[in-house]
């Protein structure tokens, strides 16, 4: 699965059925027109050929150049991805903490952003660098954009503060 980006950015994905899908993807004519190219990983790169090879069979003259298609041949509507979503999401038990916290396809970018800076920490990255990269791949403009994204939960801040530790020299 395409993590990171809005699941509007990737309906707008184009093909034209002759480039064969490389491990990087380029959104053109995201938020404020703007274009990034993103690195995929190798498991997402399988799936879009699978997911193409199946497009290919079921839907071999699409009416649009988009990737993504429904099942008569039309670009996807991102009001019909979320209700696709919340069914799915549904079926695989995810459920709702309250009324207004529920799973979302948006709430796919703070797990993605949340996992991204608590594995550079696990690998022992400096994390202060690498954010700018962070926000150029989530298509915001400065990282202060992108620090809604982050929460302080109990294993982020242990990290931290255990990079803190060892950085000053102290040990616990």
């Amino acid at each position: 699965m395409l993590r990171g980006p809005k699941a509007d950015v990737v309906v707008l994905a184009n093909w034209s059925g002759r480039e064969s899908l490389p491990v990087r993807v380029v959104v053109r004519g995201a938020k404020f027109g703007k274009s990034r190219e993103l690195v995929v990983h190798p498991t997402t790169t399988e799936a879009l050929v699978s997911y193409r090879e199946l497009r290919q069979r079921c839907c071999p003259s699409p009416v649009t150049t988009a990737f993504f298609v429904s099942t008569v041949g039309t670009r996807l509507h991102y009001s019909n991805i979320s209700v696709v979503f919340r069914r799915l999401a549904s079926e695989a038990g995810l459920e709702s903490r309250t009324p207004g916290c529920r799973p979302t396809l948006h709430s796919l970018r703070h797990s993605f952003a949340m996992r991204t800076v608590t594995g550079w920490y696990e690998a022992g990255l400096d994390v202060g660098p690498l954010l700018p990269l962070l926000s150029t791949y989530l298509g915001h403009t400065k990282p202060a954009d992108t620090y809604w994204y982050l929460t302080a939960t109990p294993e982020l801040l242990a990290l931290a503060a255990r990079r803190l530790e060892i950085s000053s020299g102290v040990s616990s």
